[in-house]
């Protein structure tokens, strides 16, 4: 009941391009005031029984997606250190030809002594002696955001141009000779310890440079305003929604190689070069001075990708239970397009276990029904405690597992997401709860 229409009140619709971003704050503090008087007590009358009563409430959490965790919290959810789980350990690695992050080290959440610690060259190219890192409390979130001011408010470009000239030469003067910078984003100017990450990921050029904690917050949350926010074990929930479909489309995109969504490209291939890993899938010169690029495991042929569409566009389903996905596929061009958030959700949980069986070898399926497992066991309305940690220990293994096989660019922040989803539950519980499909079906108007 409490996730339904007749729960929720919504109080405003922000346009995305013309959003507050990080100056949300300023439109949450007359929530913020009544939410302060709501922990000590209002007045309010029973009408059942005619009597009067001190009516108490908490904020428990907020329902984002991704980009609103990073204007809600102050963590910066793009860059070097992108997961907020993680904080400052989140592992990281810059990609030269790609232009981006990734995020692997997933062996940190394995045992001690497993063998995937130890196997460098099937991953890429260290042996990890780490151990997993410890989510920040909201204690300690707190005490880092300790002093910190930030500027509300828009500025115009001659205050911007000002800033960046200042930020841009001090910046300068405390970096190492070694480091270079080859961009800079005009949001630098602004935060200027944000590891200058760009608006869009693929154009990120920028080196890692090691920062103290309380240096990589944009801002002081307003939340912690409330006399209990660092008290809270969940403070902003990570969406499996999205996560789900993110997932989703970077197997898709790998699978039937769509331009512009395919994580396996010639950028990806020479940064597996670069890392020295893989080397039967590095590109290789033919004497005619062509570029010969190495099928992988994964690599469907035009067949395999008719036999897996085939699949999709004769596939029928219960009413209710799903739109009409043979209507996203195109035969012809061998594609798919226009998949919404639950067409994602059913194509992970149920379709892609059985669409794929004849047209991607067993080490791939493998994985595929370990994540179809893995999602619709997270995504259960009813969840025993007791196996949370061996989904948890599960997703660490498939991770691994997939990191032996996709190339490093495959790995964005939402795939690395999914080691912190069985954690989230454990204190929060189902995610039903939780994520933003009743909220963007609370959106819709017919």
């Amino acid at each position: 009941m409490c996730m339904k229409q007749s729960s929720l009140i919504l109080s405003m619709v922000i346009p995305g391009d013309k959003g507050p971003g990080n100056d949300i704050d300023i439109f949450l503090q007359p929530l913020i005031e009544e939410l302060k008087q709501l922990w000590e007590g209002v007045d309010a009358f029973d009408a059942s029984n005619g009597q009067t009563f001190k009516l108490r409430a908490a904020l428990l959490w907020t329902i984002n997606d991704f980009p609103a965790y990073a204007n809600l919290s102050g963590w910066s959810t793009k860059g070097r250190v992108a997961c907020p789980c993680c904080g400052d350990s989140t592992h990281s690695i810059w990609l030269k030809h790609g232009g981006k992050f990734c995020y692997m080290g997933h062996r940190r959440w394995l045992e001690a002594n497993h063998p995937f610690r130890f196997q460098k060259d099937l991953f890429d190219g260290t042996i990890e002696l780490g151990c997993a890192p410890i989510p920040p409390s909201g204690t300690d979130v707190h005490r880092q955001m300790d002093g910190m001011n930030y500027s509300y408010g828009k500025h115009s470009k001659s205050s911007k141009k000002r800033g960046r000239d200042d930020v841009e030469s001090s910046v300068h003067e405390g970096l190492p000779e070694e480091v270079s910078i080859s961009t800079i984003d005009a949001e630098l100017f602004q935060d200027p310890d944000n590891y200058f990450e760009d608006e869009n990921e693929e154009d990120t050029q920028i080196a890692s440079i090691q920062q103290p904690s309380k240096h990589l917050w944009k801002k002081r949350s307003i939340f912690f305003d409330l006399p209990y926010w660092k008290h809270n074990l969940i403070r902003h929930n990570l969406d499996v929604m999205h996560i789900e479909k993110n997932v989703c489309d970077n197997l898709l995109g790998t699978f039937l190689n769509l331009d512009g969504k395919s994580k396996d490209n010639m950028k990806a291939r020479l940064d597996l070069k670069e890392m020295g890993i893989r080397q039967e899938l590095h590109p290789k010169m033919l004497a005619n001075d062509r570029i010969y690029v190495p099928p992988a495991c994964y690599t469907m042929s035009a067949r395999e990708k008719d036999n897996f569409l085939g699949v999709l566009k004769s596939i029928k389903v219960p009413d209710g239970y799903a739109s009409n996905i043979s209507r996203c596929v195109h035969l012809k061009d061998r594609k798919l397009s226009n998949l919404k958030s639950h067409d994602g959700h059913i194509l992970m949980q149920d379709i892609f276990p059985i669409a794929l069986r004849s047209s991607l070898p067993k080490q791939v399926v493998t994985i595929v029904l370990r994540l179809s497992s893995f999602f619709k066991a997270l995504c259960s309305k009813v969840i025993d405690p007791r196996e949370l940690d061996q989904l948890e220990s599960d997703i660490t293994i498939t991770l691994c597992q997939m990191e032996k096989i996709f190339p490093p660019g495959f790995f964005t922040i939402m795939v690395h997401l999914l080691i912190h989803l069985a954690s989230e539950v454990k204190v929060g519980g189902p995610v039903h709860y939780r994520w933003m499909y009743p909220i963007e079906r609370y959106y819709y108007k017919p």
